[in-house]
Order: C-alpha cells, then sequence, then structure tokens
C-alpha cells in the first residue's frame, strides 16, 4: 500500500513537472511572421521575402535561446490581395507569440494590414512598400527600411531627363496603391522640369496592350514610364518592342525581378528602373549571406531576401532590447513596437537603420537599373531621405 502511495505521487509530481514545462515553454515561445505572396502571380519574390526572415530568424535562435526564449518562424501569405493580406493579419494578432511581422510586398496590402494590426501593437517591418500613404498615417507599428515613391518617383524622373534627354514621356499605372503614387510622383517632377506628360493612364489591363502602344505610336514620346509590377510590365514590354518601338522604359522597385527578362523575352532591352533594394553583389557582406542563403534554400538570393533578412534582423533585436528592458522578462507588443521605432540597429547587410517619427528610414540607399539583353547591370545610386526626420 505504501509502495502504490509513493507511486501515485511520484507520478503526480512527473505529471505536475510535466504540466509546468509545458506551460513554461508556450510563454516563452516566441515567433517573427513574414507576410508576402507565396501564392498566385508574384510568388518568386514574395518567396525572397519569406525566406530572408526565416535565414535571420534561424540565425537568431541561439541569443533568445540565451535568453530562455524558444525563437519560431511562420510564415504567412497574402497573395497580393489587400482581403487576403488583412485575413492573414488577423490571424496574426490573435497568435500572442507573434511580436514582429516582416512585410509585406505590396503597398496595397500593407495599408490594410497595418490597420488590422494597429489595435494589438504588432510591429510591422516592411523591406519593400513605397507609398507615401503607407508611413504617413502615422501608424506606430508600421516601418519600412526602403525608400518612400516621392524619393523613388523624382529619381526616376530626372534619370529619364537628365541622362536619357527624354521632353515627353507617357505614363501608365497599374491602378494600385503604389503604381498611382509613383506615377504622380514622376508626373509632377516631369512637369517642374519643364518637360511634357503626355498622359498619365491607369491600366488593369494584363494580357492585350494593343490600344495603348497604338497611342503611344501616334504620340511618339521619348520615354514610357510605367508604375506597376514585372508580371504585368513584361507583357507590355514584349508587345511595344514586337509593335518596333524601342524607346526607354523606365519602372519603379516593381520591375525589380529576375523574372523581368523572362516574361519580355527578347523584348528585354533599354529598361530601366529605380529599386529600394541593392543588388545583392553591391552589399559588403553578400559573399557570407549568399553562401548561408543557398546553403539553406538551395538556391540564390535577389534583393529582396537580404532586405528581408534585415527586416527580421530590426525585429529580433528590437525585441531582445525589449526583453532587457523588461528585466529579462518576455516583452509586451507594445514594448517591442517602441523598441523598435525608437532603436538604433547597426551591422545590416544595407547599413545601419533608425526611424523617424512615422516609421521611415532615417536614411537611405536609392538605385537604377538598367536592363539590356535581359542582363541587368547597376546604373547609378544615391542617398536619399525622407521629408520627416
Amino acid at each position: 500500500m505504501k509502495n502504490n502511495k509513493t507511486k501515485k505521487m511520484t507520478l503526480t509530481v512527473l505529471t505536475l513537472t510535466l504540466l509546468g514545462a509545458a506551460t513554461a515553454g508556450a510563454q516563452t515561445t516566441i515567433k517573427i511572421a513574414s507576410l508576402s505572396p507565396l501564392s498566385g502571380s508574384q510568388s518568386f519574390t514574395g518567396t525572397l521575402v519569406k525566406n530572408g526572415t526565416q535565414l535571420a530568424v534561424d540565425e537568431q535562435k541561439a541569443a533568445f535561446k540565451k535568453l530562455g526564449f524558444d525563437l519560431q518562424f511562420v510564415g504567412y501569405d497574402d497573395q497580393a490581395d489587400p482581403a487576403t493580406g488583412t485575413a492573414a493579419a488577423r490571424k496574426i494578432a490573435s497568435d500572442r507569440a507573434i511580436l514582429g511581422v516582416v512585410g509585406t510586398m505590396n503597398s496595397g496590402v500593407a495599408i490594410p494590414a497595418s490597420e488590422a494590426l494597429k489595435a494589438s501593437h504588432v510591429t510591422m517591418v516592411s523591406p519593400a512598400v513605397t507609398a507615401n500613404e503607407v508611413t504617413d498615417r502615422g501608424l506606430a507599428n508600421m516601418n519600412r527600411i526602403v525608400a518612400r515613391n516621392d524619393a523613388q518617383g523624382p529619381a526616376g524622373a530626372k534619370f529619364m531627363m537628365d541622362k536619357l534627354g527624354a521632353k515627353s514621356v507617357y505614363i501608365i499605372n497599374d491602378k494600385t496603391s503604389y503604381g498611382e503614387g509613383l506615377a504622380a510622383e514622376v508626373e509632377k517632377t516631369f512637369k517642374a522640369g519643364g518637360a511634357k506628360v503626355i498622359v498619365n493612364e491607369g491600366t488593369e489591363e494584363k494580357s492585350d496592350f494593343s490600344s495603348i502602344i497604338a497611342k503611344i505610336k501616334l504620340q511618339k514620346p521619348d520615354a514610357v514610364y510605367f508604375g506597376g509590377i514585372y508580371t504585368q510590365i513584361g507583357i507590355f514590354i514584349r508587345q511595344l518592342r514586337d509593335a518596333g518601338i524601342n524607346i526607354p522604359v523606365v519602372g519603379g522597385d516593381g520591375l525589380d525581378s529576375t523574372e523581368l527578362a523572362t516574361i519580355a523575352a527578347k523584348g528585354a532591352n533599354n529598361i530601366y528602373y529605380t529599386t529600394i533594394v541593392a543588388p545583392i553583389e553591391s552589399l559588403p557582406a553578400a559573399k557570407t549571406f549568399t553562401a548561408n542563403y543557398r546553403k539553406a534554400f538551395k538556391t540564390v538570393p535577389a534583393g529582396y531576401a537580404a532586405f528581408s533578412y534585415d527586416s527580421a534582423n530590426v525585429i529580433a533585436q528590437g525585441i531582445l532590447d525589449a526583453a532587457k528592458a523588461n528585466g529579462g522578462k518576455l516583452p509586451s507588443r507594445t514594448q517591442v513596437e517602441t523598441a523598435i521605432r525608437k532603436g538604433t540597429f547597426k551591422g545590416l547587410l544595407s547599413g545601419d537603420v533608425t526611424f523617424n517619427s512615422v516609421g521611415d528610414r532615417s536614411s537611405v540607399t536609392l538605385y537604377i537599373m538598367k536592363v539590356d539583353a535581359g542582363k541587368q547591370s547597376l546604373s547609378t545610386q544615391s542617398t536619399v531621405k525622407p521629408p520627416k526626420q
């Protein structure tokens, strides 16, 4: 009888110990999420965001373990769609272990997703979104480490006027927050420079651009500016070249994909685009990052992978800073939100990061790339600052 009691007591203690360990494990689990297109036409670029984030999280695990935290990664698919992205954001908000999100890729998704996460104070750090209103809304949880449209648009316009000698431009936009914003900035800068804007036309066309190309052929602009994404613009360029029109086509970072040349095919010539992310080879620590990325994912990285890696490291360091300020205990989402907005983050691939009062990076490099014979090369670069400091 005594032995049975001893066994029961031992089992009870063991059960309580296991339950306590499970509870402690749940309490010390911290997650960093990514939110990007993992399916659909933009999945190639969206996967770069996911992979860059995952690599950073894997490398940060040891630092979190020293403080008693189990750092985990979780990837969400927004399909480059505002409704899907907002639904994913609500799922993220409901998972209390998630303290930060790398994303999104698209400004049109970032705006409603960040609104959905605002009340729960889940911080977002985007490696890609450029629309001015993403940060102009002044949300405490929305940050980005890349340049805005009001830097990128003027840079593209000035490049067309100063370097390409364009005195007239035909502007097209894809009717998204991103594309319309870029096109508006280009139009404003072109007009201020005394050049002619033939039209700023919005289109959601994805496959047949014959009517627009006919107007371009008639108007004979010196260049075309298209604010949109490579999946749409690549088809436009192919059809434009097939129509015998070989003038420069200029765009924003939505053209920054190796898939552009594949889609444009033989038409992938005389193309320029401003981009918010550096060519991998131009980054000082590119060799180590590329090697680690290839080892982890069996493929080569591109710019958005590197900037997502940086975004994830900003979030991770912000969480660690918040935890240390909280006496080594699990920080709240609000504490992490504040630590990221007010922090200084050094040693990143793209350089040091600090944010202004609305979440824009205080100083960032903008790149202009050229595509000829399907191959990308760096044309020029410049340092830009946001309107607010």
